[in-house]
């Protein structure tokens, strides 16, 4: 007999226009979509052509005037501050409504582009929602963002206006944006009309006279604006992700497909009902923080938490469990690098034991590749189901996962389960052939990618094309590599540029990461290929130990060594590993392993702009010269 999730995936598939136009009934339309699917520009493909509605609308105005006014809509808790504050649907909304109408004093109207460079403020959720009032297209730009990075995006949205923070606030220290912002206009040729500035109290920004204007100031003369009806077609927003050629790449969403798609999720992937309190623990600058802090949460009437800190040192490894707790959290949604940090400060989970957690129903990870120890920890510790699931900055939401609203499978640790309702996915070899099952490949999902997928790249058509269409015709190229068990399990294990060629076979340093990660004294680790004459690549370790680690470094390296070789064979060539004091990452928490292979084999390497810490790659340089590696 098929499961639920079998059937509905069966259903999204064999009639996907049937499925979604079910699905396009729970938004609010001022014209509702008579066509679903337009694939006469195939493979351009748009979703409800002839659709039209404002996602601002119902995001708030819908849930204000339909019994959800006075419910809490978003909370703002930022342990760097100290500050608390909550806003009900209506109270957001009516911010809302007159920041668009100070954005629209200064003449933004539908179609115009607003860079955000904001920090996890409430002005932050407030300027993107009163964009998409307006029918502005926004593009946030993480807080903190170099001065050159900024400008790049800058000069490719070519934004009327520029919405901005005067500072943010980490932990230990505040981070001017101001100064960064004005260098970055100074550096782009495309210069906007004006920027709003939020000045904080820990940090007054300098003005620039005739150009600069005090955000209070807008929104106390301010009109509120009404929502602007725009295409189901028409862009929402432009989020950048980091391209290859060194120019970031503008993915764009649009209003109707995204609309849908995540409203369908909250209730069918993460089974939250409206009226519950869903908490993403990530950053509007992210694609996490633009679908399931801001518009998933609010368009399905959840309260949504905005929260300004870390997993661990603000104050320590048990805030999240305090955030749980304080808020009746239902659902968390969070990276897995922050359960690590977790782990590696309170490996035996005793913070936990301070707080009530029982409205906690699930705990979900994305961003990275989960590995089964951190997975397994989380589980025993928090006692609800964990789901590891996969998805892109391009996607904009899950392509694989275990939808606990549609119906909860088995867990299989190391694979975020099944593919998601609408995304058929596939593995191919390198000619582009569908390979058997439990065989290694590229993982593709087969055309037309459902709605709330990009559209194409902001103004680059043929990039779009390039990038991700070209490759395999028919199929969207994910740049993952992993494959798909007998029952359909979709294991994703590495990026294809992580897939390592070692004497001829083509080994994934996420499953030698599975082996590392297992160890109880490592809370941390990444494999990476290295040039060697004789093999053309062999794995390298990076371990970072857990607070406490029962056996010394070199023990816990020989220990991994054998283990690899007995895990996954001597075929793997691992035999070299060395413990770091941490591991670079992005902000968003993304090991950088193609840096370090750089750094590895001695070669240039541009420091990546989303890096968290830049001090860290000095460490990883000489960590790696002690074992022989990055020779300059």
């Amino acid at each position: 007999m098929p499961t639920r999730i079998a059937d509905a995936q069966r259903r999204s598939l064999s009639d996907p226009e049937s499925f979604w136009a079910e699905a396009a009934t729970a938004i609010r339309w001022t014209r509702a979509p008579k066509r679903v699917l337009d694939d006469s520009r195939a493979p351009f493909y748009r979703w409800f052509p002839d659709g039209e509605l404002n996602t601002c609308y119902n995001a708030l105005d819908l849930h204000v005037d339909t019994g959800r006014a006075e419910q809490l809509a978003l909370i703002y808790d930022s342990p760097v501050t100290g500050t608390l504050e909550r806003f009900t649907f209506r109270q957001l909304r009516d911010q809302v409504a007159r920041f668009a109408g100070a954005l629209a004093a200064q003449g933004v109207v539908k179609g115009d582009r607003v860079i955000l460079y904001m920090p996890m403020i409430p002005e932050a959720v407030v300027a993107m929602l009163a964009c998409a009032r307006l029918g502005a297209v926004h593009s946030v730009v993480f807080g903190g963002f170099a001065a050159p990075e900024l400008a790049t995006r800058i000069d490719d949205a070519q934004p009327k206006l520029i919405v901005c923070a005067s500072c943010g606030i980490e932990a230990t220290r505040v981070i001017a944006y101001k100064p960064l912002l004005d260098e970055a206009i100074t550096l782009a040729a495309h210069k906007p009309k004006a920027c709003i500035v939020k000045q904080r109290s820990q940090l007054t920004a300098a003005m620039v006279a005739g150009r600069d204007l005090d955000w209070d100031a807008c929104v106390a003369s301010a009109t509120p604006a009404a929502c602007v009806p725009v295409a189901a077609t028409d862009p929402l927003y432009i989020l950048y992700t980091s391209g290859t050629t060194g120019q970031p790449k503008g993915v764009v969403r649009d209003n109707g497909g995204h609309a849908v798609a995540l409203k369908w999720s909250m209730q069918n992937v993460y089974g939250v009902q409206p009226g519950e309190v869903f908490w993403a623990a990530s950053d509007v600058g992210w694609v996490v923080g633009h679908s399931y802090i801001v518009y998933g949460p609010l368009l399905n009437g959840n309260t949504t938490i905005l929260f300004e800190g870390k997993p661990v040192g603000t104050p320590n490894a048990g805030t999240f469990w305090r955030v749980i707790a304080d808020h009746r959290v239902c659902t968390l949604f969070t990276a897995p690098t922050a359960f690590r940090a977790i782990k590696k400060e309170d490996p035996e989970g005793k913070l936990i034991r301070d707080f009530d957690l029982r409205s906690l129903r699930a705990l979900f990870l994305a961003g990275e590749r989960s590995d089964p120890a951190t997975l397994v920890w989380a589980e025993t510790q928090l006692g609800v189901p964990v789901v590891d699931h996969w998805w892109q900055t391009e996607t904009g939401w899950a392509i694989v996962a275990n939808c606990l609203g549609i119906e909860s499978l088995p867990v299989k640790h190391g694979s975020p389960t099944v593919a998601v309702p609408g995304w058929d996915v596939r593995v191919l070899d390198e000619g582009g052939h569908e390979v058997p099952r439990g065989t290694t490949g590229a993982l593709v999902c087969k055309l037309p990618l459902p709605p709330g997928s990009l559209l194409t790249l902001w103004n680059a058509d043929q990039r779009y094309f390039d990038a991700y269409l070209k490759e395999f015709p028919g199929y969207y190229k994910t740049a993952d590599a992993g494959y798909i068990d007998d029952a359909g399990y979709v294991y994703v294990m590495a990026r294809t540029d992580d897939i390592i060629n070692v004497a001829g076979h083509r080994l994934s340093t996420g499953a030698m990461e599975e082996v590392l990660a297992s160890h109880p004294d490592v809370a941390e680790c990444a494999v990476i290929g290295v040039a060697d004459e004789l093999k053309g690549e062999v794995p390298l370790g990076l371990l970072v130990l857990r607070d406490g680690a029962a056996r010394t470094p070199e023990q816990v390296v020989q220990d991994v060594v054998h283990r690899v070789r007995d895990v996954i064979g001597p075929v793997a060539a691992f035999k070299l590993a060395t413990v770091v004091k941490r591991l670079p990452k992005t902000r968003s928490g993304k090991i950088l392993r193609g840096t370090m292979k750089k750094i590895a084999d001695s070669q240039p390497y541009k420091q990546p702009a989303t890096i968290d810490d830049p001090a860290v790659l000095g460490e990883i340089d000489a960590s790696l010269r002690d074992v022989g590696y990055a020779k300059r």
